[in-house]
């Protein structure tokens, strides 16, 4: 994430959080969520301590966390900008939205820029159709959005 964090006292936080849960498999979810909140991304280290804490297999963990697009497996940026690529925001231009954000961060999708800063994304469907093209910022919707909005975007998180 760019900022400088205890790995231990993060451990402990999860720790504290794993002792809460009565280490069923139906509560991995749960304890990924968590994790992920934690750590920021869930790294190979997280998982294999997820796993062995709850007494799993690392492949069933691994298998949650690949099949939920929620999570990720590689630190995001500060700022996680999504644009939204469902049938209404595409046919209304998302491409190249898309393609502006690639151009101004110098990244492709899913990836996050060198400083850490911004990461880029594509979701399905953000459910505000009626704004089309849709691109979130963290949890900031912005409607109707056209490649020529993307410096301004960018700049309020200068």
């Amino acid at each position: 994430m760019g900022m400088v964090t205890d790995p231990k006292s993060q451990f402990d936080e999860l720790d504290k959080f794993l002792s809460t849960i009565v280490g069923t498999e139906d509560e991995l979810i749960k304890v990924l969520h968590r994790a992920q909140s934690i750590f920021g991304y869930l790294s190979d280290d997280v998982q294999y301590y997820v796993a062995e804490k709850m007494k799993i297999p690392v492949s069933k963990v691994y298998g949650v966390v690949t099949f939920y697009s929620y999570f990720t497996t590689k630190p995001k940026g500060k700022y996680r900008i999504s644009v939204c690529m469902g049938t209404a925001c595409y046919v209304r231009g998302a491409e190249p939205v898309l393609e502006e954000f690639k151009k101004e961060l110098n990244i492709t999708c899913d990836e996050t820029t060198p400083d850490g800063k911004f990461s880029l994304d594509t979701l399905r469907c953000v459910g505000a159709c009626g704004l089309a093209p849709v691109v979130m910022v963290g949890e900031k919707v912005y409607g109707h959005v056209t490649p020529e909005m993307v410096k301004d975007i960018l700049a309020e998180y200068a």
